[in-house]
C-alpha cells in the first residue's frame, strides 16, 4: 500500500484532536494526528501495542505511572493494555504505527 499526501480525511474523535489512518497492512497501522495546544487525550487502554514518533510540537505523555516531555524527534512504545494519555502543550503533529491493526481505525 502506498499512500499521497493529503489534506482531506480527518476526523475528530475528541475535541482539538483530529486523526486520519495513512497506510495499513495485515499487521500494522500507521495513523497521523494533529492535536491543537490545550487538548487532551484522556487515560485510556486497548490491547494494541502502540510506537509513535513527534514531528511537531511538545506534548506532556504519561505512560503508566510515568510521565514525559516529548519533544519533536522523540519516540516512544505502549505495550499493549497500557495505560496512557497526553496533553498537547502546543500544536502538535504525532504519527503512531499500531500492532495490531486497531480495526475502528481502518477507513
Amino acid at each position: 500500500m502506498f499512500n499521497k499526501r493529503d489534506q482531506h480525511g480527518y476526523h475528530s474523535p475528541i475535541a482539538g484532536v483530529e486523526q486520519k489512518t495513512l497506510v495499513y497492512g495485515g499487521k500494522t497501522l500507521m495513523t497521523e494526528f494533529l492535536l491543537k495546544a490545550g487538548s487532551d487525550l484522556p487515560i485510556h487502554q486497548h490491547p494494541h501495542e502502540q510506537t509513535g514518533y513527534l514531528v511537531k510540537g511538545r506534548l506532556k505523555m504519561f505512560i503508566g505511572d510515568k510521565e514525559f516531555i516529548a519533544e519533536p524527534g522523540d519516540s516512544w512504545c505502549i505495550g499493549g493494555d497500557v495505560e496512557h494519555g497526553a496533553k498537547a502543550l502546543e500544536n502538535s503533529v504525532a504519527v503512531e504505527i499500531f500492532a495490531p491493526v486497531r480495526e475502528e481505525y481502518l477507513p
